[in-house]
């Protein structure tokens, strides 16, 4: 956001609002004045919506969808000590042993959970999920082998994985992770597409900003993603670039929470 600063000329200031899962932040920026100044950047802004029974603000009607800021594929990890060798060497226990598999997430309704979700029901084998508090202890527990796989992102994972600590077995995206050129995408394991998730984060505006504002902002940060800082910072962080206009956007965020909605109704999600 700092590029962005610098090309409108204004100060940024970036005010973290935990609690509920980002839902209170949500509703802080739902409920704000519809004039540009106040900006949701949120990456489960889908799952919170289907997630949640009740949640303060209605997430298809309350905010205006600007641009995404890039994806980072979540990455199939397990303890060398295991055994598993490739994606299919896991599917295949899992199903030789209905039950017997588990994983560990960073909690309900994070990435790492709502991801295993997705690869567990393409691949078609049961697993008991293990949730956490944080990537962190998710993943000490698969390093430690009492945990079966985990689906983490590159930034808690990727080093361990360079250092031997962990295995990848594959990446949830449509293509193989520049920062692991050498890991299979799930399709390439053989899974149809539907076993992708990746995680996203973008930016959203108040639903009556007007039209006029929203092109602005998505204008300028789509420069600022083109500046070298920028990329070179993401290519670090493993983070892909989404490149999607205004309209691309909001379609893309619709179909997202109508795939979070069927995932957690199709694997029986508790819903908060």
């Amino acid at each position: 956001m700092d590029q962005v600063s610098k090309q409108v000329g204004k100060p940024i200031i970036v005010e973290n609002r935990p609690g509920a899962g980002g839902t209170t932040g949500a509703n802080a920026v739902a409920k704000s004045a519809a004039d540009g100044y106040t900006i949701l950047c949120y990456g489960a802004l889908a799952t919170a919506h289907a997630l949640y029974a009740k949640l303060p603000y209605d997430t298809l009607k309350d905010f205006a969808p600007v641009i995404p800021l890039g994806q980072q594929p979540l990455i199939v990890i397990t303890a060398p000590s295991k055994g598993y060798k490739t994606l299919a060497d896991l599917i295949a226990a899992g199903k030789a042993r209905p039950g017997s598999l588990n994983y560990t997430s960073a909690g309900v309704g994070s990435a790492s959970h709502f991801g295993a979700e997705r690869l567990r029901a393409s691949a078609d084998f049961e697993a008991q999920h293990i949730p956490f508090r944080g990537a962190a202890e998710a993943v000490t527990e698969v390093i430690a082998a009492r945990a079966d796989f985990s689906l983490q992102l590159g930034s808690t994972s990727l080093q361990l994985i360079r250092d031997g600590q962990l295995a990848a077995l594959a990446v949830s995206a449509e293509k193989r992770a520049a920062v692991l050129p050498q890991v299979p995408t799930t399709i390439e394991a053989g899974l149809k597409g539907d076993s992708i998730y990746p995680f996203w984060s973008g930016l959203f505006l108040p639903a009556q900003t007007p039209r006029e504002i929203v092109v602005r902002l998505h204008d300028e940060v789509a420069k600022a993603l083109q500046t070298p800082p920028v990329k070179e910072r993401f290519a670090q962080l493993g983070v892909e670039p989404m490149p999607m206009s205004i309209e691309q956007f909001e379609k893309f965020f619709r179909e997202d929470v109508d795939g979070n909605v069927m995932l957690v109704r199709d694997a029986k999600i508790p819903q908060q």
